[in-house]
């Protein structure tokens, strides 16, 4: 018996949070008035219903584990991925003027996609602002960036000087 009111307390519950999400629509998205606290008394449900009695079959039927076969398909493994091309041409000498201002990027390929971003904001009407802040974020992810060395808006500077230098 305390199983089913426990079950129409949880169902009473359930329609209650559901009535009260359901009349929060709209788009406000701003409180408009401070919420008051009050108490209320929830009501208790007198209606139950019949216990449902699950009974087991009569004979269990047998499961056995489907056999495997000894020549059963082995994964094939993933193919070596090797080391990144070397930079060459305008990579290499973007790559070189961010070692020679203290940046050595971990990864080559997203500080090449850093200059070809600063090289695309170009003529597109971008705020100096905008593309320093990208660019302080890419430059920031970078693994082997250390913001104790260096501010991560001077490595931004950096990247943009050497795009407008040597890549774009």
């Amino acid at each position: 018996m305390h199983r089913i009111s426990g079950k129409v307390a949880g169902s009473v519950a359930a329609l209650a949070a559901v009535a009260l999400l359901s009349a929060c629509g709209g788009n406000d998205s701003t409180a408009s008035q401070t919420p008051t606290l009050s108490t209320s008394v929830a009501a208790k449900s007198t209606t139950t219903t019949p216990p449902v009695v699950i009974e087991p079959p009569a004979e269990a039927p047998s499961s056995t584990a489907p056999e495997t076969s000894a020549s059963a398909e082995e994964p094939t493994p993933l193919p070596q991925t090797s080391a990144a091309a070397p930079a060459t041409g305008k990579d290499k000498a973007f790559l070189d003027e961010l070692a020679k201002n203290g940046i050595t990027p971990g990864d080559q390929t997203t500080a090449v996609t850093t200059a070809t971003y600063i090289c695309s904001t170009k003529g597109t009407g971008a705020s100096d602002a905008d593309v320093a802040t990208f660019v302080a974020a890419m430059a920031g992810t970078d693994p082997a960036f250390d913001a104790s060395k260096m501010d991560v808006n001077k490595a931004a500077q950096i990247y943009i000087a050497a795009a407008n230098s040597t890549y774009c």
